[in-house]
């Protein structure tokens, strides 16, 4: 159960200092399946920045509007099982810091029900898992920035800065998970400048025998 709101910590906060997306990010109604992954990702590759930069802005608008509106569903519904265990505990808590640093410090009890459901969002394929949370997170960059490699490297200090975010509001070092999602996202932000830098090399080098 800490895990899942180490992890949903992480990425509801990795990008709220980011103050120049290139797109509007207002959430609309979701699709009918408000969990659903959006159907659109990018490769962390010069052809992700190709693909990002072909689509329009409406697209785009599209694109992180149902990432945010698919993560906000999946966080409510895990927030509204936290509140019903700490309830069924006698234990009346509303949305604050105090209710993940009572999780983090282990302060309740977890049933069979929601600690499977919990264990199912983190697995390797969940919608929580390092995998597919890291992947939405550099998806939601590309998404804003149209594959803009210097704002891009902007979107990876806002995420940083969500992750050191996310640690104060749990109240010490995040789960493991976390740490694995956090790492993940980076090698994803790592690849996608080590093959910029590539294709801009094999550009320059093109230009120079051609001329």
């Amino acid at each position: 159960m800490s895990a899942v709101n180490g992890v949903s910590n992480v990425y509801t906060d990795a990008y709220s200092n980011y103050s120049a997306p290139a797109v509007k990010t207002e959430v609309t109604e979701p699709a009918e399946d408000k969990t659903a992954k959006a159907a659109v990702t990018f490769e962390a590759s010069a052809a992700g920045k190709e693909k990002a930069a072909a689509m329009t802005k409406e697209d785009r608008t599209a694109i992180v509007s149902q990432l945010k509106a698919d993560a906000q569903a999946r966080i409510d519904q895990m927030t509204s099982l936290v509140q019903k265990m700490f309830g069924d505990q006698g234990q009346a808590i509303g949305l604050s810091d105090d209710m993940w640093k009572k999780l983090a410090n282990g302060e309740f009890e977890v049933d069979e029900a929601t600690r499977a459901e919990a264990r199912a969002s983190i697995a390797e394929d969940g919608y929580w898992g390092v995998a597919q949370t890291s992947q939405r997170m550099f998806d939601f960059a590309m998404a804003l920035t149209g594959g803009d490699a210097d704002k891009m490297e902007e979107m990876r200090g806002a995420f940083e800065k969500g992750f050191k975010m996310a640690t104060g509001t749990w109240g010490k070092e995040l789960p493991e998970i976390s740490q694995k999602t956090y790492d993940a996202t980076q090698k994803l932000f790592d690849d996608y400048a080590a093959s910029i830098k590539a294709a801009q090399e094999a550009n320059v080098a093109a230009t120079t025998m051609a001329e």
